[in-house]
């Protein structure tokens, strides 16, 4: 030990009584526990500066109207003025007892698991292509992405045009000498909702194409290379390397696409208007809501509905949350873990 390092440990080392040694001009250096606690008053006050916006934000626009939905669910209350009819779960025992909201609860499920079957498969194909080098790359990138941006107006005013019964696709079918499957395809309760996921496919395919693009970019091309001198075929890489990396891309997808599902209401609303859905058989829970809350002038009813689509949602989310994505969230801990 050199002598100013003797110094320095002669000068905060305290005496038996408790005080600091040295001289009577010695510096004294703060406790432990003194620094510990400037530097816990530092952390809490920077985390109430860079998350207090997000949380006010977050409690106004979420928390608060979730509660007021609540609130106006226990009254019959037609949208103006203090409620006064209270009316207790009597709206929540008519949502679950009707059999037309059962229906849009089921196409609801249909649409989440067609959409994952549907979206999934086509989008890892395309980005796998994508993802080599090809003539024509940035292009085809582009055009498959460009539904995704267009407006749900667009888009469902444009194929609730293109389906008619005398629209372009039949149109099209007899053209090529096809009339035998020339069919309804938005009144048809057997094939409208086929129809209506060929829409969502087509609309928002290109949105997993471009999350599983940037997936693919995160992998080392060191292990494909390692992979094709061990003698690996493209797809032997593909399966053992590039899929089993792309999960946690996949997996969030597989959530933003759970999440929108169940919240579809634009393209049905537009294509097949506020009282064809049930019909056709495409309508769902949002749809629901709409047709026998506001155009019915029954908001209670209505912020009911809302209450019981936002805790369907909020089960399904937090239980994939639980088995699902947790496996991905945990390594991002990296301070506490035992």
């Amino acid at each position: 030990m050199s002598d100013s390092q003797g110094e320095n440990v002669l000068a905060t080392t305290p005496s038996p009584e408790g005080r600091p040694a040295g001289g009577d001009g010695a510096t004294t250096a703060p406790s432990p526990v003194r620094r510990t606690r400037r530097r816990n008053w530092r952390q809490l006050a920077e985390i109430t500066l860079l998350a207090g916006p997000a949380v006010v934000m977050f409690v106004a626009f979420v928390v608060f109207p979730v509660l007021m939905a609540a609130y106006y669910g226990f009254f019959k209350w037609k949208g103006y003025g203090v409620p006064t009819d209270f009316v207790g779960l009597q709206n929540y025992v008519t949502i679950l007892q009707d059999t037309t909201f059962h229906d849009a609860l089921l196409h609801n499920g249909f649409i989440v698991v067609m959409s994952l079957v549907m979206q999934g498969p086509a989008a890892v194909v395309l980005a796998l292509l994508l993802n080599r080098r090809i003539r024509g790359r940035s292009l085809i990138r582009v055009l498959i992405f460009v539904p995704y941006v267009v407006s749900e107006v667009i888009v469902g005013t444009g194929w609730s045009l293109m389906l008619q019964t005398t629209g372009a696709v039949n149109g099209f079918l007899t053209k090529i000498g096809l009339e035998g499957w020339v069919v309804d395809w938005l009144s048809d309760p057997d094939i409208a909702i086929w129809s209506l996921m060929i829409i969502i496919t087509w609309k928002y395919v290109g949105f997993a194409v471009i999350l599983f693009l940037a997936g693919l970019q995160s992998i080392p091309e060191e292990l494909h290379e390692a992979a094709a001198i061990d003698g690996a075929s493209y797809w032997q890489a593909q399966r053992s390397i590039t899929l089993p990396l792309l999960g946690p891309t996949l997996r969030i997808w597989a959530f933003l696409s759970i999440i929108g599902s169940l919240q579809l209401f634009d393209l049905v609303y537009i294509i097949w208007g506020q009282y064809v859905s049930a019909t056709a058989g495409t309508s769902t829970m949002a749809t629901y809501m709409v047709l026998n809350g506001r155009n019915a002038a029954n908001y209670g009813f209505g912020n009911a509905v809302a209450v019981v689509l936002f805790l369907i949602s909020l089960v399904i989310a937090l239980t994939y949350q639980r088995f699902v994505l947790r496996r991905d969230t945990e390594g991002a801990i990296t301070e506490g873990k035992k």
